[in-house]
């Protein structure tokens, strides 16, 4: 029977990320950024390797590890959880030693948490090592709706015991978790890796249906192959897993970052810039780039990374947001802010998260003119099928960027404005910048790097 599963200082030393993170950044803009910047392991794929280690029975070796607060959180987590966790000689090398985990109340949880989502991830795997897990109210950016029914939903095919309070909520499998057979209603990336998380342990087989494909859920099953898990994937979005008895420590180089890698691209282009991106690979960023070649930029992709730059005036597109192998909707936000700067018409239509356009008022308050429509745009060639929840931006261009006072919403929003400050002529404060840190390792030293003209106050 099948289950439905429904869905400081500016860059003052290479140890930024150990240093208290200030809230505000002053930056005057109008210079193009040129130069090299280096990306280290993909924030979605490093945090759920590091919880994956909770699985195995020896130490775990996880290198390219970037120094960003999503993975303090997760460190701080898993120490909680009586996991071990060493840095490594070599610089992003982190030693995980699950040996003497234990289990951890709500409250010592949802102190080491914050605004992350990570510890539902934890289920799975604390479930078959001490039988029961524990999930207080889950943050995250406010880009939409993520309910955890999704997960809550593939925790009890999958044999656990399921109750609420206020606290949070209390899993438990007193009898193990078995096999299930599971369909996702939508390729979900955190169901797809709760799903894993789980399923490589559980007795018997479990296929899961309409999974999500991205390259770091390819790059986790790599991770959890190496730790002794049976693993296929077939065509059409299904994997099957078997479980097995037990796992071992792995030794595993994360994938790099494609979501700070197309970040740098957009701000090359925003700024008429050049920017090297060290360590980005074309077959991941394959959509990505299809979509800088249309607006008017240019990259050299070699060995060691990808060049970014502008190839002439940039053009006006119709960008359609998907889950992989489409264009990321991580990448829209970055994206938004080069196409103010292009030429007639462009259109992206959100189709993943609900809220996630909020972000562009600030824009339009630099200078920008975005006209969102909060149900979306009829007509027109689609290729991704509708959603109820998506929403569309009109971007008309060129438009000059000024500078002005705006506030950090979330992760991806909050690095557009950065980049559009510094696009624009004058100087912007752009507060509420610890929230960056969640994904961008090391971003002032970087920003200096390419030539930016800011300050750290607060």
């Amino acid at each position: 029977m099948k289950t439905l599963v429904g869905d400081a200082q500016p860059a003052r030393t290479p140890d930024e990320g150990t240093l208290p993170q200030p809230e505000t950044m002053r930056i005057r803009g109008g210079r193009p950024l040129r130069g090299r910047v280096e990306v280290k392991g993909a924030k979605n794929l490093v945090t759920k390797a590091m919880v994956a280690a909770l699985l195995g029975e020896t130490t775990s070796t996880l290198k390219d590890v970037p120094d960003i607060s999503d993975v303090q959180v997760v460190r701080s987590l898993l120490k909680v959880h009586g996991v071990d966790v060493r840095d490594g000689d070599e610089d992003g090398t982190l030693h995980l030693d699950p040996s003497g985990a234990v289990s951890a109340h709500f409250e010592e949880i949802d102190a080491h948490a914050g605004a992350s989502r990570i510890p539902i991830l934890f289920c799975g795997p604390l479930l078959h090592l001490l039988g029961e897990a524990y999930i207080p109210d889950l943050g995250g950016c406010r880009i939409g709706d993520r309910p955890i029914n999704f997960h809550m939903d593939a925790l009890r095919a999958f044999g656990a015991t399921v109750e609420k309070s206020y606290e949070g909520i209390r899993l438990s499998a007193a009898d193990g978790l078995h096999g299930a057979d599971i369909r996702l209603p939508y390729p979900s990336v955190g169901a797809t890796e709760q799903v894993l998380l789980t399923a490589v342990r559980a007795k018997g087989v479990t296929e899961l249906r309409n999974a999500a494909i991205e390259p770091e859920i390819m790059d986790l099953i790599a991770v959890l192959q190496k730790m002794g898990a049976i693993i296929a994937y077939e065509p059409n979005r299904v994997i099957l897993i078997e479980g097995v008895d037990s796992l071992r420590g792995y030794e595993h180089r994360a994938i790099f970052d494609r979501n700070e890698a197309a970040s740098w691209a957009a701000a090359a282009l925003a700024t008429d810039g050049e920017i090297f991106v060290g360590g980005a690979k074309q077959q991941e960023m394959l959509t990505f780039l299809n979509v800088v070649r249309k607006v008017g930029g240019d990259f050299d992709v070699r060995e060691d990374g990808i060049l970014f730059r502008r190839d002439g005036d940039l053009r006006a597109v119709t960008v359609e947001t998907d889950v992989h192998p489409g264009f990321m909707t991580d990448w829209q936000q970055p994206l938004i802010v080069a196409l103010t700067q292009a030429h007639g018409r462009s259109v992206v239509h959100e189709t993943v998260y609900e809220n996630r356009l909020g972000f562009t008022d600030a824009l339009n308050k630099m200078g920008a003119d975005i006209v969102v429509h909060p149900h979306g745009l009829e007509g027109g060639t689609r290729r991704v099928p509708r959603r109820e929840l998506e929403q569309a931006a009109v971007i008309n261009g060129p438009t000059p960027l000024h500078g002005a006072d705006v506030v950090v919403p979330d992760l991806r929003g909050g690095y557009s404005y950065v980049i559009a400050a510094l696009a624009a002529e004058g100087e912007s404060t752009v507060r509420n910048i610890g929230i960056i840190r969640r994904g961008y390792e090391k971003l002032f030293a970087k920003l200096k790097d390419l030539g930016a003209d800011f300050d750290i106050v607060g």
